[in-house]
């Protein structure tokens, strides 16, 4: 039950985030969500800290695991990219309780050197993860400005659609990146 109880609870977090827009949640509307009792929240997690740690955690490990599906599947290093771009808009990713989730993350980062460390980890990983697509088809110090080029697209857009109200439009969120790809593979000097 415990392994169930914790996604549960890590469920019900971002879910609670989600809805609220920041970590302004509470661990008894946590556990409310979640169908426990504070007090089994408190006793698998700690504080409430350490549960918004190990949700940060969790949607690390969910979007490394889609990640690397996508690198599987794909065949060419263009692929690569492409797939990468559309896993970080795919139904999970991309959810309003999600968005919001990383969002609030990305500001909790500024005060907690745990959650700082956590983005690092996932900014180095897409970093490393779309210049092995890049460096096969630029030149590498071109390939290092186009990585940072896509991962700030979808930075940017994970924002703008935390400040949007309705259903996120995961196709044209991907069409943008794709055109920025497209346009600095265009770019001369390339392999």
């Amino acid at each position: 039950m415990e392994p169930l109880r914790r996604r549960a609870l890590i469920d019900a977090t971002i879910s609670a985030i989600g809805e609220r827009g920041s970590l302004d949640v509470t661990m008894s509307d946590i556990a409310g969500r979640a169908g426990v009792s504070s007090a089994l929240a408190h006793h698998y997690f700690g504080a409430k800290d350490d549960l918004l740690r190990a949700t940060m955690r969790s949607l690390l490990a969910d979007l490394t695991s889609e990640m690397q599906g996508a690198l599987r599947r794909a065949a060419t290093p263009h692929a690569r990219v492409t797939n990468l771009i559309a896993v970080n808009f795919s139904e999970p990713q991309f959810n309003p309780g999600t968005v919001a989730s990383w969002l609030a993350f990305y500001v909790e980062a500024q005060r907690s050197p745990e959650m700082r460390r956590l983005l690092r980890v996932y900014a180095r990983r897409l970093h490393s993860n779309l210049m092995s697509g890049l460096t096969p088809l630029m030149a590498r110090t071109q390939a290092t400005h186009v990585a940072e080029g896509i991962a700030a697209l979808i930075d940017g857009l994970y924002i703008r659609r935390a400040l949007k109200h309705g259903a996120p439009d995961p196709a044209s969120a991907i069409a943008l990146v794709e055109d920025y790809f497209a346009t600095q593979l265009q770019q001369p000097g390339r392999p």
